[in-house]
């Protein structure tokens, strides 16, 4: 077992945070004073070292780069209006983390080195979470191979780091979406339930062709009818039909298992919605707008929380929401920010205190 004695920490001279401003920060632009990185090699992990973040030095050879071996989480911290530092479910993306490393051939990370290594940096850099409304500490753990070699095999070498970075909304206004039909995210079989660095990459093709056409992402259809509704860029997606929430469900291995998805079915079940998972076509979509039962779409996860769609379009139908009438997404949104920032009990026990 990993204790804060067996981790080794140095710490840096002078803080970054002075020279940034941390109200409406983007996303993904800044990282704190500090990183957690720990080395796989001859079957075990090494002593996990926090150091001041900094570049890598990384040979040309490295295999991540040549057969993408690489995974990655998205987890959030919090602050109560006391300030006490909190992580929103932290073990279930310990979890996925876990699933991701066996379906791409990856070693175990042990969960004291995950929990108790993420828990100290946070502790360390604590004062870099917002204190602000839908502001809050993205971490990052990732972990990828580091064999340096060239060979298409499961690398003998790990790395596995978290950063933090401080953020603000992810999307500030709500999407046009469009409903794609070529290129596709995941197939069965496939690692589209991992949360694997190539499923990034292998989307942002189908992702600029829309916002050529003036969209801000896709909603994403199997692989072969493009006719069942998947993922939303990189979201889970509900659709408010009648008094029901409908989502994907995860039976294909096609979808990413969303800790915020699992939340949000949660809280919809408390203020009275049924909630179904299952296959949805953007036929049944269509039907239901057009009998005027389609109430709201919007997407979940870690880094959106919750977005809201105010247009869907598919081939030339177009499906326009006024946001500012919607009831559903806004309260999930608010009761979800309420958990998080300690303004409503805890009841799930979803919040991990630093």
């Amino acid at each position: 077992m990993i204790a804060a004695a067996d981790i080794n920490i140095s710490k840096i001279e002078k803080s970054k945070l002075n020279d940034i401003n941390l109200e409406n920060i983007p996303f993904g632009k800044y990282f704190t004073d500090h990183m957690l990185e720990v080395d796989y090699e001859d079957g075990e992990w090494k002593t996990p070292e926090i150091k001041p973040y900094q570049p890598l030095l990384l040979s040309p050879s490295t295999a991540a780069l040549h057969y993408g071996q690489a995974i990655f989480e998205g987890i959030k911290a919090y602050k109560n209006a006391d300030g006490e530092a909190y992580i929103f479910r932290p073990h279930d993306n310990f979890k996925r983390f876990n699933i991701s490393a066996e379906r791409m051939q990856m070693p175990q990370v042990p969960e004291d080195i995950f929990m108790e290594g993420m828990r100290m940096l946070i502790e360390l850099d604590k004062n870099w979470i917002p204190q602000m409304e839908d502001h809050s500490l993205y971490i990052r753990p990732f972990m990828f191979s580091s064999d340096e070699m060239i060979g298409v095999k499961p690398s003998d070498k790990y790395k596995f780091m978290i950063l933090l970075s401080p953020t603000g909304p992810y999307y500030s206004t709500p999407m046009r979406i469009y409903v794609e039909e070529k290129y596709v995210r995941a197939v069965p079989g496939g690692v589209g339930y991992a949360k694997a660095a190539g499923n990034y990459g292998g989307a942002m093709y189908a992702t600029a062709q829309a916002k050529l056409k003036g969209y801000d992402q896709v909603l994403w259809t199997d692989a072969y009818e493009h006719k069942y509704v998947q993922e939303c860029g990189t979201m889970n997606v509900f659709f408010i039909i009648g008094n029901t929430a409908i989502t994907p469900n995860l039976d294909e291995g096609t979808i990413l298992a969303g800790v915020t998805r699992n939340s949000t079915m949660v809280l919809l079940q408390e203020i009275g919605f049924k909630v179904e998972e299952r296959a949805l076509s953007i036929d049944d979509i269509i039907d239901a707008h057009k009998a005027g039962i389609l109430y709201e779409v919007f997407g979940t996860g870690t880094a959106a929380t919750i977005s809201f769609i105010k247009e869907l379009r598919y081939k030339d139908y177009i499906i326009e929401f006024n946001t500012d009438e919607w009831k559903t997404a806004p309260a999930i949104k608010t009761k979800l920010n309420a958990i998080r920032y300690g303004q409503l009990p805890d009841r799930h026990e979803w919040m991990y205190k630093i």
